[in-house]
């Protein structure tokens, strides 16, 4: 097949809600006279959970609130678990927000492999997957939530990852479709709760927790991200949204808190050129998230 007939999308490509993000499908119709097929709970509609092949692990990073900075730990968390040898991928499962590939600084269409399935993109020795490799960046994604779910669950079981130890799931903000979607489909080892000090953001962040308790996911602990601004000039120290609203959450739920990621200007500017902070410093900055996948390292495999 030719490298152009490769491409996941063409430019005349016609959307289906049964396959949303257009991967080739081979139909085939049950011969005259056969036994009659009996249907599985997937084909009927019903929620079946199972393991990503290739991947030994996953994990999901959520907030349950936005702009807490969660895709940005998650990213950096998960160069963090390459640096520790761990063959390491992240999955970003927000359709409507991507952010994963202006972090890694990614582009371009993912390519399908023997097996029509979606070839990840790899930049800093992590693989990745987002619905942004295939809208451009300034596109929306405007879809009614049959398309939304479709298309997660082809990420989720389309990809063909080719061995990893950990996939790293990044969630969007909330506890609606997509976090129920990946909870009921995918046999997740734990998640990571992210969230600031602030108790606006922990009410959210707490909500996060329940659901993932209620769906009997094993939570790997919190992290407390921007916890402490440092003055650069005079080197004061200002806790901007507080200092314990995280660390009371753990003791309150018994959960384990995996660390704290200073407010740094640094780590914003790292993100939005496309070199996280893990992959192009050393230093408190990125041993904070070195010292947070050490944890989960602990956690997972022991």
């Amino acid at each position: 097949m030719r490298a152009t007939q490769r491409h996941l999308f063409t430019a005349l490509r016609a959307l289906h809600h049964e396959n949303p993000l257009g991967l080739p499908r081979q139909l085939g119709l049950p011969r005259s006279g056969s036994a009659p097929q009996f249907l599985s709970r997937s084909q009927r509609g019903l929620p079946t959970k199972r393991a990503i092949p290739g991947v030994e692990k996953v994990i999901c990073v959520s907030s349950a609130k936005g702009g807490v900075g969660k895709s940005t730990v998650a990213v950096n968390l998960s160069l963090a678990l390459a640096r520790r040898g761990k063959r390491t991928g992240i999955l970003d499962t927000d359709i409507f927000g991507p952010s994963i590939p202006r972090l890694l600084n990614l582009s371009g269409e993912p390519r399908l492999s023997k097996g029509n399935k979606l070839l990840p993109l790899s930049n800093y020795g992590v693989k990745s997957m987002s619905m942004g490799y295939l809208v451009g960046e300034e596109a929306p994604v405007v879809w009614r939530g049959l398309m939304v779910m479709k298309a997660l669950q082809q990420l989720l079981h389309d990809v063909e990852w080719g061995g990893l130890d950990v996939l790293v799931l990044d969630l969007p903000p909330g506890t609606g479709d997509t976090q129920l979607t990946v909870v009921q489909q995918v046999v997740l080892d734990g998640a990571v709760v992210v969230s600031t000090p602030q108790d606006i953001a922990l009410i959210d962040a707490v909500k996060g927790i329940n659901m993932f308790k209620k769906v009997d996911v094993p939570i790997l602990g919190m992290v407390q991200n921007m916890s402490v601004f440092t003055c650069p000039n005079c080197a004061h120290t200002t806790h901007i949204f507080g200092s314990e609203g995280v660390s009371r959450e753990c003791q309150k739920h018994g959960i384990e808190l995996l660390g704290d990621v200073p407010l740094d200007a640094s780590i914003c500017a790292d993100a939005d050129r496309g070199k996280p902070t893990v992959a192009v410093r050393e230093g408190p900055l990125a041993d904070a998230y070195h010292s947070i996948a050490a944890k989960v390292i602990e956690q997972l495999w022991g």
